[in-house]
């Protein structure tokens, strides 16, 4: 292999790694929002995920809606049904037992419900594909070159990034959303209602997952198992700093770039391996992540 045919790979890993770790930052972002803030580890975030890319679908199969409004129907029953389970689920699973395994196992429950209700409806039963809004006409970057979807996909999640750090920085809500996550008691004091900002936070987590199954559900096939690209989310999580924000944004990008080099350069086989090898060094030389800071105790 040449110099010129290296070059060529790395920028087309780089390139192709950025569109596919937005999704995975995006994911990160789902899950780390609600351990900051709750000091839950939502494992049914994957199938919240597939969910909302059947409810898009759905919508435009059964219902033979335009696909605008099969994509804003999923994002409102997402954010709803997640909001619904953190009041009726996990609030009275937090008040019977306050252990953390417990939420666990909540949260994993209500995702073999998910996917019990999605298989239910029989669209599961063969691989689709939402309609893609943008087109698969090639724009050359460089010496490689990206899709137009590919690159909508990319814009739009960066935006989403974006306007998720405004909120949690420049906005009240924002700011109430950080202090509930610091020190939940000392923030109930000064008058932030806990158990609505922890639904307003899994809304929220609900809403990004949603965006994010509707962007990339154009460019795979959708399966009842396609909840499984969670794993890489939580990767990104681990590698970036379970406690922060832009940790797992870059994460996602670390993950989804190593991904695309790993699959040209050796094979795509090792593919699947090179995130977890990549959690297992970090770990080692980080525990906390790369941008993770140091764990502390809250206090009550």
């Amino acid at each position: 292999m040449s110099l010129a045919d290296i070059w060529l790979f790395v920028q087309q890993g780089v390139l192709s790694g950025l569109v596919t770790g937005s999704i995975y930052a995006l994911l990160a972002l789902s899950v780390v929002i609600i351990f900051k803030t709750t000091d839950v580890a939502n494992f049914a975030q994957g199938e919240i995920f597939m969910t909302a890319a059947y409810i898009a679908l759905y919508c435009v199969v059964i219902f033979a809606t335009t696909l605008f409004v099969g994509i804003i129907t999923s994002f409102v029953l997402t954010m709803l049904f997640c909001a619904v389970f953190q009041r009726l689920i996990l609030r009275q699973v937090q008040k019977a037992s306050g252990v953390a395994v417990n939420l666990v196992i909540a949260t994993l429950g209500f995702s073999y419900f998910l996917k019990g209700v999605v298989r239910s409806t029989g669209l599961g039963d063969t691989p689709r594909s939402l309609p893609a809004v943008f087109s698969s006409e090639s724009i050359p970057i460089g010496q490689a070159s990206i899709t137009q979807l590919d690159a909508a996909i990319f814009l739009i999640a960066v935006g989403v990034m974006m306007g998720l750090f405004f909120m949690f920085n420049r906005t009240r809500f924002g700011k109430a959303l950080r202090a509930v996550g610091m020190n939940p008691r000392g923030s109930q004091l000064v008058g932030v209602n806990l158990d609505r900002m922890h639904i307003l936070i899994w809304a929220i987590s609900g809403l990004i997952s949603a965006i994010a199954a509707v962007l990339i559900a154009p460019k795979i096939l959708m399966t009842t198992d396609m909840g499984h690209v969670m794993m890489l989310g939580f990767a990104a999580a681990i590698i970036g700093g379970f406690n922060s924000l832009p940790g797992a944004v870059v994460g996602g990008f670390i993950v989804g770039i190593l991904e695309n080099l790993v699959g040209l350069f050796i094979s795509t086989n090792a593919i699947v391996v090179a995130p977890f090898l990549a959690i297992m060094v970090i770990l080692l030389l980080r525990p906390q992540g790369l941008l993770g800071g140091k764990f502390q105790v809250k206090k009550l």
